[in-house]
């Protein structure tokens, strides 16, 4: 439950039911005023935000200034995941009690997009409960933000028991009662870990919604009597990553040498597999076969650029022979089996086609939960991984995937790939004003990074969200429910 500890889909989407940002999302993902009221930059490297007054943390004390400063700053420590967001904050700065000025280094055009995923906290709680700094999430750090909350936001955080049970209930003081004027008293999160149970569950009655339906029951709900399931493509891109700069890879049979650092082999592995079969077979049509690593929505995707190599063995296996690896290697195949939508089965169908260019590939699914923190420490060679874009900004993909890691970039670059060139272009598209030379940077490093194969690119991810016919609530494009939107009939 720390709000600046692991930038990842669904703790995110715990933390906004509860915690705020300066800038908020519509319905329809448009940025709009939260804690802040307005924004404006007042120079070339300073933004002003004007802060919402009267507005309450749940304990009852006042969101002010202070705790801005305090939040921002407190989201730049090394163990927040979200200080690549604000990477380019230099300083932030209390003008008075309405008044914060962020500066950055350089211009950012921006600073609002990033800044809407900092999530604002109280200073005086978070001092007095000893959590002025974040969770250490990859060496699972226990500390009372990890299940406790003081928020300013919609629901207020009742019970947290991990793998278990959350429980949420309505603020009645929240201060955007008045335009969202929800009538939702408690949310009671529970993990369903077998996909099978969930469905029955909410077949039963036992729930009113399902975050991640199987995509092999989708028929099956939409036929249920008194439920309905909301489908709209997600702006998340589903890929593998490979080890590509390690002198051996750490998982792979190859000793004294990394086939992965061979572009041939990279474009042997792309052209092996067959994504319009696992769309089609695995995803049951469910899915948008990618040829980049972003979707659409985010600005910088072209359609001329989401074009992927052809599914084509003989070239595979020639590009195969080519790099001295007719016979192929082994490799193990780090997965999610509880994250993406069909993440494991996705997995299993890469290995059978991998396998046809003679890599043989050992499968290694498991929880998110071990999955992450294993892909953060950079124990792994090979792995299959997603990523949303929430400011809806190419920069935010190159920042954390492409950008050599150096403390704030590249916090997930777990590929040891680094392209001075390419890290040249993301500081630039961060900086420059002019929106011609920005989205020609941002061009130019796509075709950079389409054209190394650091990342095999698969799908962009379709959501369908199954849910009782009582509840009225908008699908979102970016997979977080935002139940302030929602009603029960």
């Amino acid at each position: 439950m720390d709000p600046h500890s692991q930038n990842e889909g669904l703790t995110r989407t715990g933390s906004f039911q509860t915690y705020e940002g300066l800038v908020g999302y519509s319905a329809d993902l448009k940025f709009v005023p939260a804690l802040a009221t307005s924004w404006k930059a007042v120079n070339d490297t300073t933004w002003e935000f004007k802060l919402r007054q009267g507005v309450k943390f749940h304990d009852g004390s006042d969101f002010t200034a202070d705790d801005v400063v305090f939040s921002v700053k407190r989201a730049q420590h090394p163990n927040s995941d979200f200080k690549t967001y604000i990477a380019s904050v230099k300083d932030v700065k209390k003008i008075d009690a309405q008044t914060v000025h962020v500066e950055t280094n350089g211009a950012n055009p921006i600073l609002p997009n990033q800044i809407a995923n900092i999530f604002m906290m109280s200073k005086a709680w978070a001092e007095k409960n000893n959590v002025v700094n974040p969770q250490s999430y990859k060496d699972k750090e226990e500390t009372f933000a990890v299940r406790n909350t003081n928020g300013t936001g919609p629901f207020v955080l009742k019970t947290r028991e991990q793998d278990v049970r959350t429980v949420v209930a309505k603020n009645p003081t929240w201060w955007g009662l008045k335009d969202n004027p929800h009538n939702i008293d408690e949310i009671v999160y529970t993990p369903v870990t077998t996909p099978a149970t969930r469905v029955a569950a909410l077949l039963s009655g036992q729930l009113d919604f399902v975050l991640d339906v199987p995509v092999q029951d989708v028929e099956r709900v939409k036929r249920s009597a008194g439920l309905q399931v909301k489908k709209t493509n997600e702006i998340r891109t589903i890929f593998l990553g490979l080890d590509v700069g390690s002198p051996e890879l750490k998982y792979g049979d190859v000793k004294g040498k990394n086939p992965f650092a061979d572009k041939r082999v990279r474009q042997a592995m792309y052209h092996a597999i067959d994504m319009n079969a696992i769309a089609q077979k695995v995803m049951r049509g469910d899915a948008v076969v990618a040829g980049m690593i972003t979707s659409p929505g985010v600005h910088g995707y072209e359609k001329a650029l989401d074009k992927r190599l052809p599914y084509d063995l003989n070239k595979a296996k020639a590009l195969m022979k080519d790099a001295g690896y007719a016979n192929g290697f082994g490799i193990k195949l780090d997965c999610s089996n509880d994250r993406y939508v069909n993440d494991e089965g996705i997995c299993q169908a890469v290995v059978g086609m991998l396998a046809q260019i003679g890599i043989k590939v050992d499968l290694a699914a498991q929880s998110k939960t071990l999955h992450f923190p294993k892909l953060q420490k950079k124990d792994t060679s090979f792995y299959l991984v997603g990523w949303g874009v929430p400011t809806f900004d190419s920069h935010y993909v190159f920042s954390y995937m492409a950008q050599t890691p150096d403390g704030k970039n590249g916090s997930w670059n777990f590929t040891n790939y680094s392209n001075p060139k390419l890290d040249g272009m993301i500081n630039g598209m961060l900086s420059e004003l002019d929106p011609a030379k920005r989205d020609k940077l941002i061009h130019d490093a796509w075709t950079i990074l389409n054209d190394e194969i650091i990342y095999l690119p698969l799908h962009h991810q379709v959501l369908n969200w199954a849910m009782s016919e009582k509840l009225d609530m908008p699908i979102i494009a970016d997979n977080v429910p935002r139940f302030h939107f929602a009603k029960m009939k």
